[in-house]
């Protein structure tokens, strides 16, 4: 095969420049450049419409910029540049394109044939993962370059994306339920370990035994060493399967106070992770985190501790921890904090017999907290017979109030639009809850739809759990009942749209040292959050996370899991660039906030948030077409 000649050669290297081409096997590179044909179109003209039918050939700008129209609104909603691909989609479809390619300036194309463009799958697999999975394949790669920056200063440490087979490499040592307890005992002596696990027919687990459990179980009621195991064990552990990863281990000893999590496949015991080996994995651990929380007897101990799940946000970023899962844990840690908080100013205040529930609204109720975040809360309490709504808010007011301003000195700021428990609009019996959010519903004002957006992401904390399910069952209701609100509800979110420019890649505003720069959050997760809380209230999705919404009402929609996942990963792209403004402000001494220079981004980073600003152009469309905005 003859060498391939300099022309050939520079339009290899100019494509290397850009994604997917950079990652490509040289020859397969080289196979593409010798296929392409260089086009020219002028400013203004059409590249590619639907009126040109099934699309015959694949673009890659390689000077200028096109605009993109959808459907037939005529409205720009898109700009492409230097090196970018279209239409994919399209041709992976063999249909014609849906939106109209116009060069906003004088434009250059290579231009690859629909047969040269399929062959080019079938030869290359990293063209093909591209392709196919677009933006998950650029989020890997994004992903690894955050790793790589963070992981210099925890290089040590093992990822909690680990699977727990990985983990558990100890053969868990066991006994029978009839076994008796000196026995046990000598055995976990004799092994140096701390818990012993009770199995029956088959390595079934059906039991644990821990050291802690001595104290409570064997010594201080002078239990009789000849005792059978069954009747000291902890009946029913909880387990994961092999292939579930180390984070899933941690939020689980984390949300419930467990040192050990049991590992079994098929209902068969096949390891044992304790707390310690996850704390192995981590500088400041989830699991000394959610220990130190729970045992915590004054607000000092709290305040350290909120500032180790900070830090912990680092850690995991290092470790390569995806923003969902990461958000999770840093969500589950707060809460923890929060309910010892309640714990503690209750066991202070000297009136506290009324039943309540505290609950979690906005991001804390999505669980979808980032490093920077304020509070939104509220209680919901009963009314005892013979006593008034007024009453029990007077008794209760107090007490909210030292919550609150306990949670601002653990670094949750009280919040600006007074959002909080110890505001008296927003702690309310179960009864004047549902009057106030059917208020919202039937009137459908700015404000109401505004109130919605927030409150009606909520979940409980602590206390009666039971008003926070009833309250969430008869919202659900109300609004699946209720389709002018929902249109109402789609119509509002729509108003608040991505920052794509038409000039420059994004539409940047803000003042003073922030000009030119983005909201991550008003306008880069909020379209996700709030598309999925629509598709939700009118599915009856008792959810509240944008995650589990969208995978929840996807399938009651007919929105394919390929479209819904690639919102996702979009979305918790948006979350990850704003997790890492915060760790770098809260390095530098700054106040935390959600804004970005997409001018500081690299390449990779500006092509990625510019295709998920994309994603939330998408699903934007599709409450659009649901709702006919």
């Amino acid at each position: 095969m003859p060498a391939p000649n300099s022309l050939i050669l520079a339009t290899a290297e100019h494509l290397s420049r850009f994604a997917p081409f950079d990652s490509m096997a040289r020859e397969h590179l080289i196979w593409l450049a010798e296929r392409l044909k260089l086009a020219y179109y002028g400013k203004n003209e059409v590249l590619l419409s639907p009126e040109h039918g099934d699309v015959k050939r694949l673009y890659i700008i390689k000077q200028g910029a096109v605009q993109v129209e959808q459907g037939d609104s005529g409205n720009a909603w898109l700009e492409l540049h230097e090196g970018e691909s279209f239409p994919l989609g399209a041709l992976l479809g063999g249909r014609v394109a849906i939106s109209t390619f116009t060069a906003l300036t004088d434009v250059f194309t290579y231009e690859l044939s629909a047969d040269e463009f399929r062959e080019l799958l079938r030869l290359s697999p990293v063209f093909q993962d591209f392709c196919t999975r677009r933006i998950a394949a650029l989020l890997e790669r994004s992903q690894r370059s955050v790793q790589a920056r963070y992981a210099a200063t925890t290089a040590e440490q093992q990822s909690l994306r680990s699977p727990l087979s990985s983990i558990a490499r100890r053969k868990p040592v066991t006994c029978r339920p009839e076994t008796p307890l000196r026995e046990a005992l000598d055995t976990i002596q004799e092994n140096r370990i701390s818990a012993i696990v009770v199995v029956e027919d088959g390595d079934r687990p059906v039991g644990v035994f821990s050291v802690r459990d001595l104290i409570s179980r064997v010594i201080l009621p002078a239990t009789d060493l000849a005792t059978p195991m069954r009747e000291v064990m902890t009946p029913n552990p909880v387990s994961l399967p092999s292939n579930a990863h180390a984070f899933e281990a941690a939020m689980l000893m984390a949300r419930h106070g467990f040192r050990h999590v049991l590992v079994a496949d098929g209902g068969r015991l096949t390891g044992v992770i304790s707390e310690k080996d996850l704390f192995s994995l981590q500088r400041v651990g989830v699991t000394q985190i959610s220990a130190t929380l729970r045992s915590a007897m004054d607000l000092d101990t709290l305040v350290r501790a909120s500032e180790d799940i900070r830090q912990l946000g680092h850690n995991m970023m290092a470790q390569g921890v995806a923003a969902e899962q990461l958000t999770q844990i840093l969500s589950t840690l707060n809460d923890l904090l929060t309910q010892r908080v309640i714990e503690l100013e209750c066991s202070a205040t000297k009136d506290c017999r009324y039943a309540f529930c505290w609950l979690a609204f906005g991001s804390e109720g999505r669980l979808e907290q980032t490093l920077s975040t304020d509070q939104d809360n509220g209680l919901i309490f009963t009314v005892p017979e013979g006593e008034t709504p007024d009453q029990v808010r007077a008794c209760l007011l107090p007490l909210a109030e030292r919550i609150n301003r306990a949670l601002d000195a653990c670094g949750f700021p009280l919040c600006k639009g007074e959002i909080m428990a110890m505001n008296p609009k927003w702690c309310l019996s179960l009864d004047e809850w549902k009057t106030c959010f059917a208020r919202w519903i039937d009137s459908g004002d700015p404000e109401s739809l505004l109130n919605a957006s927030i409150f009606f992401d909520f979940r409980p904390l602590l206390g009666q759990e039971k008003l926070a399910e009833e309250l969430q069952t008869w919202l659900l209701a109300k609004t699946v009942a209720t389709p002018r609100f929902l249109h109402q509800m789609a119509a509002n979110a729509l108003r608040n749209r991505p920052p794509l420019g038409l000039v420059r890649d994004f539409v940047v505003d803000g003042e003073g040292d922030q000009a030119n720069t983005l909201d991550l959050k008003l306008n880069g997760t909020t379209p996700f959050v709030d598309a999925a809380r629509v598709f939700a209230l009118a599915t009856g999705v008792a959810a509240t996370g944008t995650a589990p919404r969208l995978r929840g009402a996807a399938p009651k929609l007919n929105i394919p899991e390929s479209e819904v996942e690639a919102w996702l990963s979009s979305f918790f792209f948006i979350q990850m660039l704003r997790l890492n403004g915060q760790h770098e402000e809260m390095q530098a001494g700054k106040a935390m906030d959600n804004r970005i220079d997409p001018e500081e981004l690299n390449d990779l980073d500006r092509r990625i948030l510019k295709e998920s600003f994309r994603q939330a152009r998408k699903v934007q469309a599709r409450l659009a077409l649901d709702y006919k905005v």
